[in-house]
């Protein structure tokens, strides 16, 4: 599998077709980052772990940008899915806009890799999560956005879902402050009395 720059925010919303060795690689590059941080891991490692020549990486994908980008989309996508799954058959759109938060929240907060980063990379969090336009955003925003329009909410649904994950980006990048939100039950209740405040009332 061969992945560049022009069709990323396309491949967020279909996975491409993965052969056993292609997620043999993207695991082990997936491993790699997660132990190492995204700036010292070469080819030849994550060749290495997944137990295959360099070559056998350069044929799929053209250089290690293109590795990471691919191992990124991939835990996007099941980042959103888990986002979806969780404000699916809810009653109202206010369940949507909490629950919402709260996995995307707990899922970034918990995910390996993000957390890696987080830590030891942080400048390097946000280039990765405005690769291609932010297309990352974007469809995170769209995910969230459609499961709002379910409740007729159609005209602030892209504004809400947008301030939602640029809040729980904020709060990723600038941990502590004056808000308490470290354990599910309280981001719960903060999104409950507040961030639902934005949703304009159906009429």
């Amino acid at each position: 599998m061969t992945t560049d720059a022009t069709p990323l925010a396309g491949l967020l919303a279909s996975a491409p077709d993965l052969d056993d060795l292609d997620a043999r690689i993207l695991d082990a590059a997936l491993a790699e980052f997660e132990t190492y941080g995204l700036r010292r891991v070469s080819v030849e490692d994550v060749a290495r772990r997944a137990g295959v020549a360099r070559t056998t990486i350069y044929r799929r994908f053209t250089n290690k940008e293109q590795l990471l980008q691919a191992v990124i989309l991939r835990e996007v996508r099941r980042f959103l899915t888990a986002i979806a799954e969780a404000t699916e058959d809810l009653p109202t759109p206010e369940d949507a806009v909490v629950e919402g938060f709260v996995a995307g929240l707990r899922g970034a907060r918990t995910h390996p890799l993000m957390t890696r980063v987080l830590q030891s990379e942080p400048e390097a969090f946000l280039p990765q999560l405005t690769m291609n336009g932010g297309a990352v955003m974007l469809a995170a925003r769209d995910i969230l956005a459609d499961q709002l329009r379910r409740f007729g909410n159609a005209d602030d649904a892209d504004t809400v879902a947008e301030v939602l994950l640029r809040l729980a980006v904020s709060f990723l990048l600038l941990p502590g402050g004056g808000l308490p939100l470290e354990d599910e039950a309280s981001i719960r209740a903060f999104a409950r009395d507040h961030l639902t405040r934005m949703l304009i009332p159906k009429k």
